[in-house]
């Protein structure tokens, strides 16, 4: 199996905005090993065209998202410079294939977390602080017709993210009990708190650095780390505007042209 081909042609894939066929259609031996070798290989290519790695997000944190694909533990993808929206900043729908919106907690870094044996204690005492975030979520395979490790190959369906302009110290909130609301078009679509992250959002990067031990990479200082989705994704289309509020951290709006 060429991971490097398989990598090129989810570049093309998001760059040309044409879904490919699901990986594990194509090569039906293929494992999540392998999937995070692709992944792996995707993300050299994109650090060769200049690109710069600024954090990871964790995907299929939410038991409900587990059980649909058959999975026991969350997945990890890579943020790159050119994913980041300025808040405020519009976002273009003919970017994407069939973007979906999230809301998250995003922790900001300020000292290395590398695994193994990272704990929950370990997570609030390299975290700066806890920022509001929505990320925009796409799959280049077609359709979203996504096992375990096509989604991991793609990168668990990396697009963009937006961070709120508040950013508060772990230690003054309770992120189990922190409340979200999502609407969309100022209608309430769900509602949710930080519990249904891996049962609190910090177990869940703490998860991620023990995890990412395997291929000898740390979560850096100065990294954003996506904490995963809080309640279900939402279909986004030109026009559609979205608002993400956190209790005790504010209001984040997105908004696509």
């Amino acid at each position: 199996m060429d991971f490097q081909a398989i990598a090129t042609n989810l570049l093309e894939a998001e760059e040309t905005r044409k879904a490919i066929e699901p990986l594990t259609s194509t090569y039906p031996n293929l494992t999540v090993e392998d999937a995070y070798r692709i992944q792996l290989a995707g993300v050299e290519m994109r650090l060769k065209q200049g690109r710069r790695v600024i954090g990871k997000k964790i995907g299929l944190t939410s038991k409900a998202m587990q059980d649909l694909l058959g999975v026991k533990e969350p997945d990890y993808g890579h943020l790159l410079d050119n994913m980041l929206l300025l808040e405020g900043e519009p976002c273009r729908r003919e970017d994407f294939i069939w973007p979906r919106v999230e809301g998250e907690l995003a922790f900001v870094l300020k000292d290395t977390l590398k695994g193994p044996g990272v704990t929950i204690a370990d997570v609030f005492r390299a975290t700066e602080g806890v920022m509001p975030a929505i990320e925009i979520v796409d799959s280049r395979i077609r359709d979203w017709k996504i096992s375990l490790a096509d989604t991991i190959a793609d990168n668990a369906s990396s697009a963009r993210f937006v961070l709120g302009s508040r950013m508060v110290p772990i230690k003054d909130l309770d992120l189990r009990l922190l409340g979200m609301v999502l609407e969309k078009n100022g209608e309430v679509v769900s509602t949710g708190t930080g519990a249904a992250v891996w049962g609190h959002p910090a177990a869940a990067v703490a998860w991620l650095a023990n995890k990412l031990a395997a291929f000898d990479i740390a979560l850096e200082a100065g990294e954003i780390v996506l904490s995963g989705a809080i309640t279900a994704a939402v279909d986004a289309a030109a026009g559609d505007v979205f608002t993400v509020s956190f209790y005790g951290l504010g209001t984040l709006n997105l908004r696509f042209i």
